[in-house]
This record gives C-alpha cells, sequence and structure tokens, in this order.
C-alpha cells in the first residue's frame, strides 16, 4: 500500500473500531436513520458504514437496521427534494458548489426534464452513484413527491435491505473476512464513491 493510501486506510480503521464499539449502544438505530436522512441530501458520507457496524455487531438486528437506515434515507431524500423545490438559491447552490458539481448539474437538471429522469433517481437510489444530488435535482425539475417517493423508497430500501440480509444470513464469516481484509475493502469502497461521481458524466 502506498504512503498516500495508508493514512487515509488507517482513518477508516480507527472509525471501523469506533463505529463497531457504538453500534451496540441502545440509540445506534437513531444515529443510523439520522445518518441516513442527512447523508440523502448533503452529508458525503453513506449510511451503509453504520449499518454494516451494526449488522457485523448484531446480525440479528440487521434487518432491523436496514428498516431504520431506509426510513431516514426515504425522508431525508424528501428534505433534498424539497431543498431543490424551494431553496436552491439559499441552499442547493451551496452543495453543488461543496461538490464541485456544477458540470453535472446542468446535465442533471437536463436528464430530469426527460424521460431518464426517473430510471436515473432509480439508480441513484440503489447504486453508489450520488443519490443526494438525484434528490435536489428531482426538486428542483419539479418532478412529482408521490412518483419520487415511490422510486426512493423501492430503491434504497432494496439497498439497504440487500446489505443487511448479507449480514443476517452469514454475520459471523463476514466479520472474519471483513476483519482480515479491511485495507482492501476500504480502498474498494474509496474507489466506489469515486466513481459514482464519476459514472455520472457519463449517464447523462
Amino acid at each position: 500500500m502506498s504512503n498516500l493510501l495508508k493514512p487515509l486506510v488507517d482513518f477508516m480503521a480507527k472509525s471501523k473500531s469506533w463505529m463497531e464499539s457504538f453500534a451496540e449502544r441502545p440509540r445506534a438505530m437513531y444515529i443510523l436513520a439520522f445518518l441516513a436522512f442527512v447523508e440523502s441530501s448533503f452529508f458525503p458520507l453513506p449510511p451503509d458504514i453504520l449499518l454494516i457496524a451494526i449488522a457485523v455487531s448484531s446480525p440479528k438486528k440487521a434487518f432491523k437496521a436496514a428498516m431504520w437506515c431506509s426510513i431516514g434515507s426515504v425522508l431525508g431524500g424528501i428534505f433534498g427534494y424539497y431543498i431543490g423545490y424551494g431553496l436552491m438559491e439559499t441552499v442547493g447552490y451551496k452543495i453543488v458548489d461543496f461538490y464541485n458539481a456544477h458540470e453535472i448539474w446542468q446535465r442533471l437538471m437536463q436528464t430530469f426534464q426527460g424521460e431518464v429522469g426517473f430510471w436515473f433517481l432509480a439508480g441513484a437510489a440503489f447504486t453508489p452513484l450520488p443519490y443526494k444530488i438525484a434528490t435536489i435535482a428531482a426538486g428542483a425539475t419539479k418532478m412529482a413527491l408521490f412518483e419520487f417517493i415511490v422510486i426512493s423508497s423501492i430503491g434504497r430500501a432494496a439497498r439497504f435491505f440487500l446489505v443487511g440480509s448479507i449480514f443476517y444470513f452469514i454475520g459471523p464469516q463476514a466479520k472474519i473476512y471483513i476483519d482480515k481484509y479491511f485495507d482492501k475493502l476500504s480502498l474498494a469502497f474509496l474507489a466506489l464513491l469515486i466513481l459514482g461521481f464519476v459514472a455520472v458524466k457519463y449517464i447523462i
């Protein structure tokens, strides 16, 4: 591993240890829901990190954690929708500035004004594509709110319950694998986040 990446992996290892200890606390589910909420509109880190920590710590809670994660994420998506719908000038463009996504934003607006917006939102809800930007774009282009909620609910629940199912059925084995290959998995996870933003340029 290069010296450039080692501090980043070390940081993620410390974060993993902290989250695993935190995952057993009584209010872990509420914090997970809150993290999922803010990630769907502006926060950069996905809630999967804490979801996995909870599921690894207690596989029996995996589906409950996936449910809370889904609820928080959809509610956060609605908040992101509202930002795009009524707060673009005061809040929305600051988020676009933060992610340096002006070029992507312009193309995303065109996408959501056409028929492809439906499918892009569905993909962003389930894959590493930036869901937060999709929620804001959906509001900015006045996508029907009911349609937005249905698509987001299906996509987010499918994603988080898939993660929960993996750890529910193979929890102990998954923990052994994660501990053994954590460095490589951390780099792969970061690569997915970056590729999610890069992929937007080629999809829209």
